[in-house]
């Protein structure tokens, strides 16, 4: 379907499926301000993430709104992710070195995973986020992953995938 805004209403017209070929249904319209609010609050509403979940998006807000917190150790944050497959564990999975310009250099994924206890979600993720800033994390991290020919970096390259033992 389409989404469009018509002066004061919002409107869902266009209905396509490709598996229902013959799906016929009706234009939809929704006045603008409640539309928008509805939005807005369907964005906020977290009633369907898990602790491991809201650990993860909480601490990756926090390491990035941390800054250049990974610049001193040529790293940048790629992300902290959870999966409901593992809802007690987080990983954490930085990239080194940072801004790679030149994509023939070589480099390498570092990755950490983490332990989700009982604690609030907001707790943990400052925790964790406290952890992490404190020093170099590649100190603790694992290769998870590189280029070729990543072991110049000065790394070893792991015998096993960590994510798959």
């Amino acid at each position: 379907m389409t989404v469009t805004r018509d002066g004061d209403h919002v409107v869902w017209a266009g209905w396509r499926d490709v598996a229902h070929q013959d799906l016929d249904l009706p234009e939809l319209r929704f006045t603008a301000g409640q539309y928008e609010a509805e939005v807005l609050r369907a964005g906020e509403d977290r009633s369907w993430e898990w602790p491991a979940g809201a650990v993860a998006r909480l601490l990756e807000a926090g390491l990035r709104g941390r800054g250049n917190w990974l610049v001193r150790w040529d790293c940048e944050l790629e992300g902290v992710w959870a999966s409901r497959r593992e809802p007690d564990r987080i990983h954490v999975v930085l990239m080194h070195p940072r801004n790679r310009a030149d994509a023939d250099l070589p480099w390498l994924q570092f990755g950490m995973t983490f332990p989700i206890s009982a604690d609030a979600p907001s707790v943990q993720a400052e925790r964790l986020k406290a952890r992490l800033t404190a020093g170099d994390p590649r100190a603790t991290a694992e290769v998870w992953g590189g280029s070729h020919d990543a072991e110049q970096l000065g790394y070893p390259w792991p015998p096993v995938d960590p994510l798959f033992m």
